[in-house]
């Protein structure tokens, strides 16, 4: 596509956004979620299709020689398509959030003023090799009243086309127009730059969602705000009021259970005091089922097959079946060491002592704290959001997973009876 005809594309889908976001601003609960049920219910009907488009994705991944971590994020099968489908409808389930009152007032001079939540109005969602991103994103600012420039990686192009399919069918079926929910026609590159510094007059906010690079990218690019993170590089601290077999447990899944997702662990932290009764277990368990562990010497010294961590370990998201591993003297050389290396993404404590957890839950500052449980819990889904858009490190606007109420704002409602200000 020619630098002209992609001029003309961008500035359509722009124009066409912004209409429909002013349609979907005044649409009712009811049509909304009756788009997100028929979509539902065309992504299973579906699946036979959706499998043979993400086929082709796959096989283009593997003469790409695409990571291990991105071919996971990629791979979609029957569980997965359904997984979106019941993502769409636990979206559907959940309140509207638009013209709810967050708070109200009134003053002394008889005005009521209230907080209303409004959508933002257009987003642009820039991901990568992840088509569920499709169906999660164009459920969610659809729910929350928001039109939606989806541009999905070349990596997923196949699968992705597909689900946009379901999606806009879905929104035709309730009467809703067709450009709520877009996808930008082109994996050219430039597409990306377009969206960032091109359509500021059309796209309220751009949320990133991939690697580092592209996210870096974003941030670097865009001149429109922007909601991400750069890194997961996330902890678990196993303290010695930690009850081993519920720590072997906690770590292994944070970092086994899917390692090419933001929430995956990528270093454990060990009290000192409890080198003796839990760290050589819990390295036993981690080298069992596969993952290469980096440590310091302490971490070296009770397991010989523990490589040795350089400093840089202690940075890397790996997104891989490694983890690095460092005895720490307690609780608050825990915290200091993720305030010094980790990203404020996600981060867990176990122990069954309530004082240290409570110390930890509070002194650390990520978007997401967790006591006795898997960092892998940092999930819109799991939170009970429906699904998300990506998690956000940021501290204005959005924290945490980016579901429904992240997607809107707030206008400010004033009523009065003639009230006028005195001079």
């Amino acid at each position: 596509m020619d630098l002209i005809e992609l001029d003309r594309v961008m500035r359509s889908l722009g124009a066409e956004a912004v209409t429909a976001s002013v349609m979907l601003a005044r649409a009712s609960r009811e049509v909304k979620d009756a788009a997100l049920t028929h979509s539902a219910t065309l992504l299973r009907q579906r699946t036979e299709q959706i499998l043979q488009a993400n086929a082709l994705d796959m096989e283009a991944a593997r003469a790409r020689q695409l990571s291990g971590a991105l071919t996971d994020r990629l791979m979609l099968n029957a569980a997965r398509v359904e997984s979106m489908a019941t993502g769409l409808e636990s979206i559907a389930a959940l309140p509207d959030p638009i013209g709810s009152v967050l708070s109200e007032w009134t003053r002394p001079n008889g005005l009521l003023i209230q907080r209303v939540r409004v959508p933002l109005g257009v987003l642009a969602i820039i991901y990568e090799s992840r088509p569920n991103v499709t169906a999660d994103a164009g459920a969610l600012c659809l729910k929350s009243g928001n039109a939606v420039i989806l541009r999905a990686g070349s990596e997923s192009v196949h699968s992705s086309r597909y689900i946009h399919a379901c999606l806009v069918d879905g929104l035709l079926a309730a009467g809703l127009p067709a450009t709520a929910i877009q996808l930008v026609p082109t994996t050219d590159r430039e597409a990306v730059r377009y969206l960032l510094a091109e359509m500021a007059d059309t796209i309220d906010v751009v949320v990133p969602r991939g690697g580092k690079s592209l996210i870096e990218r974003v941030q670097r690019e865009a001149r429109v705000p922007v909601i991400g993170h750069l890194d997961g590089n996330c902890h678990v601290y196993v303290d010695r009021d930690a009850d081993l077999t519920m720590a072997c447990s906690i770590v292994l899944n944070a970092k086994l259970r899917r390692t090419g997702i933001c929430g995956a662990a990528e270093t454990l932290l060990v009290d000192q005091a409890a080198v003796s009764t839990h760290l050589a277990p819990l390295i036993a368990t981690l080298l069992a089922a596969g993952c290469e562990v980096r440590g310091d010497a302490l971490s070296q010294a009770v397991d010989t097959r523990v490589r040795a961590a350089s400093e840089e370990d202690w940075y890397t998201e790996y997104l891989d079946s490694i983890i690095a591993v460092k005895v720490v003297n307690g609780v608050d050389e825990a915290c200091a060491h993720i305030a010094q290396y980790g990203s404020a993404h996600t981060e867990s404590i176990v122990t069954n002592n309530q004082a240290t957890a409570e110390r930890f839950l509070s002194k650390v500052d990520s978007a997401i704290v967790l006591h006795n449980a898997s960092t892998q819990f940092a999930d819109g889904g799991e939170f009970g959001m429906g699904a998300e858009i990506g998690i956000s490190t940021d501290k204005f606007h959005a924290r945490g997973p980016v579901g429904i109420e992240q997607l809107t704002s707030y206008k400010y409602v004033v009523r009065g009876q003639g009230q006028i200000r005195p001079g």
